[in-house]
């Protein structure tokens, strides 16, 4: 994890890669000019320039292991009113240069070495900094106990699905509960319908015990909701850190 002020200096950053992962989100892997160590949870800022020298900036947070010595993965959501998440799907190529500054982020953090067990808690695009705690456990091959809870419009905007379901597959102490709000053909056995109080105790029944610690992260209304259903399940709330994504 670098210092308060290397994370403060922007970087240029060419873009190594593009792969779609649901109909709206893309995964942009870029190479930086000069390498970034980060942990779990943290995110990057992204600015863009306007030949007329307009700038606007977003953050988005890392998708990718830390312990992965290729480039840093951010996946970007489609946002048809957004002024940045547009440009990046419509108009950046493999090749290009963007600036970004990181890694940034002290408080929605987690290693291995920090134990569990560990509930994970996501909505959309909310999902991405619990994937790089979930890929960094796997590359460090830890038996930590961990469940995630993911909600999603469908099947196919679950971010990561594959991998996801794949890693609840080793049954090495990994357990995945996704729920999906807009599905109108649902595989059987899959859940449909939103996150409440009865899924996350489900969530907390995988575990063997109590949660060490527990992260909720999406939209705003999205966390208030989990958050509020964690505390009533009896989840001190000193265990819960929360990171919000918009309105």
């Amino acid at each position: 994890m670098q210092s308060r002020a290397e994370k403060l200096v922007w970087q240029s950053a060419s873009v190594a890669a593009i792969e779609p992962r649901t109909p709206t989100v893309k995964s942009f892997f870029f190479r930086l000019a000069q390498p970034v160590s980060f942990v779990p949870g943290q995110h990057m800022d992204v600015r863009l320039t306007a030949p007329d020298g307009y700038q606007a900036q977003r953050s988005y947070s890392i998708a990718s292991a830390p312990e992965s010595a290729g480039p840093v993965e951010l996946a970007i959501e489609c946002l048809a009113d957004g002024e940045v998440s547009p440009f990046f799907h419509e108009t950046v190529a493999v090749g290009d240069e963007v600036e970004l500054r990181g890694p940034i982020g002290g408080h929605f953090m987690w290693r291995v070495d920090d134990g569990g067990p560990v509930l994970l808690v996501g909505g959309g695009s909310g999902v991405v900094p619990l994937a790089c705690m979930l890929r960094h456990r796997a590359t460090r091959a830890s038996a930590v106990p961990v469940a995630l809870v993911y909600s999603a419009r469908t099947a196919a905007d679950l971010i990561f699905g594959d991998e996801l379901r794949s890693l609840h597959a080793r049954r090495d102490g990994f357990h995945f509960l996704p729920t999906l709000t807009r599905e109108t053909n649902p595989l059987p056995g899959v859940r449909v319908g939103r996150i409440d109080a009865e899924l996350l105790g489900d969530a907390l029944a995988c575990l063997p015990s109590l949660p060490k610690i527990a992260f909720v992260c999406g939209a705003n209304a999205f966390v208030e909701t989990a958050a509020d259903a964690l505390l009533g399940l009896g989840i001190a709330p000193a265990t819960i850190r929360t990171e919000r994504y918009g309105g």
